[in-house]
């Protein structure tokens, strides 16, 4: 399983633990991804995400999945969160389309 946020591409960083005498060991600082379900009000049905922790407080901050999608540019979006802002941008157009008609 890859350690890599779906939204944010917050992704697995390399340090080194450095004891009381100078030595040295590589480690791996891995983020805190958790799979969630978060609901899109205009998809109307539960998104199941793995997202980092930091990642599910900016969306709860921008207020919900869809603002947080629709208002954060596609370059910091990774590729399963571009998958779910289509489909949310194609389901805002039909609804809208629906409504001029």
């Amino acid at each position: 399983m890859a350690r890599r946020c779906d939204f944010l591409k917050k992704g697995v960083q390399s340090g080194n633990n450095v004891s009381h005498a100078h030595n040295t060991t590589r480690r791996r600082y891995l983020p805190n991804i958790q799979t969630k379900s978060l609901l899109s009000e205009a998809l109307d049905e539960m998104v199941k995400v793995k997202i980092s922790m930091h990642g599910l407080r900016s969306v709860e901050h921008k207020g919900g999945l869809d603002a947080f999608l629709l208002n954060t540019h596609d370059t910091k979006l990774g590729p399963d969160a571009l998958k779910i802002k289509r489909r949310i941008v194609q389901k805002i157009r039909k609804d809208e389309r629906r409504a001029a008609a």
